[in-house]
């Protein structure tokens, strides 16, 4: 048994510092030609910020630049910074208690922290970080000990006074301390398994072995079981769907992004055109962070990351644009293994029994008086990844005495992760750049679409690390338990873990074992256009459908695309068609900044006519028996006069702008709607040979479902106050203080492409973005016109968490009035922002 002690990084990165030659072989000749990392001591950088504070960062070298970001990145987002370190060093319940959740959602979602705790000590334990660290080159190990520095003097300066009046909420309690490069690299990796091991956190951390039967007991049981599995069938076997593990990034439908790559041929002209806008956290350490990394002569790149991520994951180059959105592949399965009789921390496989191995972790929890006591648990791996618990799914599912699963994250050994963006980061073309996607194969959980200068075609590509499972192996390695569990979560392998066969394969060009190879993965070049928004890789232009992939990497025809796909596909097809209304047939960066934000409601287009019909006309009475979305029933019926809401709809634009009116009735009503059966709703099917416009035309023997939505979504609006002609902006709003600055945009199950989806009810006060985990974060539209770079950019929820900063709601008042930032991105245009400010720092 070993016991986790949570060292510092010091033995951690002593320990790795030799191993940073052996990536020679998996790197480009030059790229560690940079010579031996600077001295510890000697860091130095020159902060230059422009309009909405955007700091564009430039050293003479790779940790300058990770000093000059981690000391940004601290003066503007110091306590959400701390506060999530304290998550991924499994520190949370010592500073807040156990059963406190997480304040902020992130694709961890909102865990207990004594469950997060063991859940971070346990996948992020100290050797594995110790294998991470060495598996990186000196430039992302140069940039990570600059950003901890940056970062620390920051501390030090707000513990020494400086700033008075900035970052009250935290800047004096004892969590808000420094930083070591290991905890950087921890944060790093925790984002490697938004699409695995994430969405299965508190399954991880309360995997604790039940107690050993004695041999008698343990023959008897095992007997019984074995008599009981040969006659179940998986449909036998009941399961709390409601209680499933999400399969989605941050277990929340919707969480995603849009973005459309424009050839020439679309632009009209030498550049092609990116455009990019993740939906994504409004708060926490998962928000974006914008920003400008500059090396003279070696580095120049714009974009974004995450907070505590120094290396820019969304961006462009004075060469290169890129983005990124929500993969549809699965990057994770699950095994069942069969226990040895008498001891249920080992398993058997192929006849053999091998022992688990145990992590003895130990966390210090906050009492109700004050004082720290310790919880200890022991968590166990498997040689396929950690035990995890899924008992409350059906206790034949927990961890029994016969029978435990185990989970795969095949991110877990992908430490190629963030060398593919330091090195895009670099590349001059977008050959190049499609090249380094397929070199390293690491992308973790995302789709690229990509345009470079000089090139005619856009990029989309799913290539990344996805694990290698055939259909003969869903076949073979099937068992009761499993099949039941692969019906409930789709396209996720579940497999027999007892046997050798079942092991996920290895493809010849596979970067890693276990993972599908380059060649099986899924890309598309085209001078019209490409995109995606979160569907499956086969609709990235309708005119060459990608098919005869593997299943894991997501269906292909075999489902509707979302109405958001839909709609991002027409928008793109009516601008090159010269029939939305804009001027031209040209995607120019002008008419694709005003298309992409123009609030359109496809769900309304395709059916509000027809929904009026059936439900204003006559006008009558509806008797509300209950709330489909939110579980209630009415005892008696609430009746219900439709007529002022009706009228409402029929006023309506069909679209989210901040001065529509209507908007949210027809978003309580369809969001109701939607909880038919697609085939219970439309009239006309899917059908994979017009897939822009299937399903469509409601089903009139839906006609009585849909008038009990209607009449709930009338009195939700009711309840809350806000009349049923009340305008998008009134209801949708980011507060800032005491302002609630209005919003615009709406949901994508409704249609919209311009997302600004809240988690907060209508009845609770509003649409209230805050806190929204789903809306347009970081948006870019960017070109290459012969004279440099021109990018247009948003921050939507503005660059700062502090209320006493000046970029705490600047961002968001210029997004909310539609107003794109041009962003500098020349020496010389950055010289001549009228908000330049500069702040050079060093030690």
């Amino acid at each position: 048994m070993t016991h986790s002690v949570w060292r510092g990084v010091m033995p951690l990165l002593t320990l790795t510092l030799g191993a940073t030659a052996l990536l020679s072989a998996c790197w480009s000749d030059n790229d560690d030609d940079d010579g031996p990392a600077p001295p510890a001591s000697t860091y130095s950088a020159e902060i230059r910020r422009t309009a909405m504070g955007v700091p564009h960062i430039k050293a003479a070298n790779w940790s300058g630049v990770g000093y000059g970001y981690g000391y940004a990145q601290a003066q503007d987002d110091l306590c959400t910074i701390a506060n999530s370190m304290l998550t991924f060093r499994g520190e949370r319940s010592r500073y807040f208690g156990a059963d406190a959740v997480i304040p902020f959602q992130g694709t961890i979602g909102q865990p207990r922290n004594l469950d997060a705790d063991f859940y971070h000590r346990h996948v992020l334990n100290d050797d594995v970080m110790q294998r991470l660290i060495a598996a990186q080159p000196d430039r992302l190990k140069q940039v990570v000990a600059g950003y901890a520095a940056g970062y620390n003097r920051y501390v030090r300066e707000i513990k020494a006074g400086a700033e008075s009046t900035a970052h009250t909420a935290c800047r004096g309690e004892d969590w808000v301390k420094p930083l070591t490069d290991t905890d950087i690299f921890r944060r790093m990796y925790a984002a490697h398994f938004a699409a695995g091991y994430s969405n299965y956190l508190a399954q991880i951390a309360n995997a604790t072995a039940p107690a050993a039967a004695t041999p008698t007991m343990a023959s008897a049981t095992s007997t019984s079981t074995s008599r009981r599995a040969r006659p179940m069938k998986a449909t036998s076997l009941a399961i709390a769907t409601d209680r499933l593990p999400h399969v989605e990034v941050g277990g929340h439908e919707g969480v995603g992004s849009n973005m459309i790559g424009f050839g020439t041929a679309a632009t009209g002209d030498s550049s092609p055109l990116l455009f990019g806008n993740p939906h994504w956290y409004w708060r926490g350490p998962d928000r974006f962070y914008q920003a400008q990394f500059t090396i003279p002569g070696e580095l120049n790149v714009a974009g974004t990351s995450f907070l505590g991520v120094p290396v820019i994951q969304i961006g462009y180059t004075n060469d290169v644009a890129w983005s990124h959105t929500v993969s549809a592949a699965r990057r994770y399965g699950l095994f069942q293994l069969t226990l040895v009789p008498g001891d249920p921390t080992s398993y058997v496989r192929d006849g053999a029994p091998v022992k688990m191995t145990a992590r003895a972790l130990t966390v210090a929890v906050k009492q109700g008086d004050g004082t720290v006591a310790n919880v200890t648990r022991t968590l166990y791996e498997s040689q396929y990844g950690p035990i995890v618990n899924l008992g409350a799914l059906n206790p034949a599912l927990g961890w029994t005495t016969n029978t435990a699963f185990a989970i795969r994250d095949i991110n877990a050994d992908n430490f190629r992760v963030f060398r593919v963006w330091l090195r895009w980061s670099q590349a001059k073309t977008l050959d190049e750049f499609a090249t380094i996607q397929r070199e390293e194969s690491s992308i973790p959980w995302v789709n690229t679409v990509a345009v470079a200068r000089g090139g005619s075609q856009a990029w989309y590509a799913d290539i990344g690390a996805v694990p290698n499972v055939s259909p003969a192996q869903m076949t073979s390695c099937a068992t009761p338990l499993t099949t039941a569990l692969s019906a409930a979560l789709p396209r996720t392998p579940v497999l027999d873990g007892s046997k050798s066969s079942c092991d996920w394969l290895t493809d010849a060009d596979s970067k890693q074992p276990g993972a599908i190879g380059t060649s099986r993965m899924p890309s598309l070049l085209r001078d019209d256009y490409v995109l995606n928004s979160n569907d499956s890789y086969w609709l990235s232009n309708p005119a060459a459908p990608l098919t005869g992939f593997p299943d894991l990497m997501g269906p292909a025809g075999t489902t509707a695309i979302s109405l958001r796909t839909r709609l991002a596909h027409l928008l793109a097809q009516g601008r090159l068609a010269g029939t939305d209304g804009y001027a031209g047939n040209k995607a120019t960066s002008d008419t694709v900044r005003a298309m992409v934000l123009n609030n359109r409601a496809l769900s309304a287009e395709l059916v509000k006519d027809q929904a009026l019909t059936m439900l204003c006309a006559p006008p009558a009475a509806i008797s509300v028996t209950g709330d489909t979305a939110t579980g209630e029933t009415f005892n008696p019926p609430r009746n219900v006069d439709p007529t002022e809401a009706c009228a409402a709809l029929q006023a309506w634009d069909n679209k989210a702008l901040v001065g529509s009116r209507g908007a949210h009735v027809w978003d309580e009503f369809w969001t109701r709607a939607l909880r038919l059966p697609e085939t219970s709703l439309y009239a006309v099917p899917f059908s994979a040979a017009d897939p822009l416009r299937t399903p469509r035309d409601l089903n009139p023997a839906a006609v009585s479902t849909l008038r009990q939505a209607f009449g709930a979504a009338i009195l939700r609006v009711q309840a809350s106050g806000f009349a049923l002609t009340a305008t998008r902006g009134e209801t949708l709003f980011a507060p800032r203080g005491a302002d609630k600055i209005p919003m615009f945009g709406g949901c994508g199950a409704q249609g919209y492409f311009t997302i600004a989806c809240s988690p907060t009810r209508i009845d609770q006060g509003g649409y209230n973005l805050d806190t929204a985990t789903s809306a347009n974060s970081y948006m870019q539209v960017v070109r290459f016109p012969s004279d440099g770079v021109e990018a247009y950019t948003f921050l939507t929820f503005s660059l700062s968490d502090d209320p006493a900063s000046a970029h705490y709601s600047d961002y968001t008042r210029a997004y909310s009035a539609g107003q794109w930032q041009r962003m500098p991105f020349s020496e010389a245009e950055i010289a001549k922002d009228p908000a330049l400010t500069t702040k050079t720092i060093s030690e």
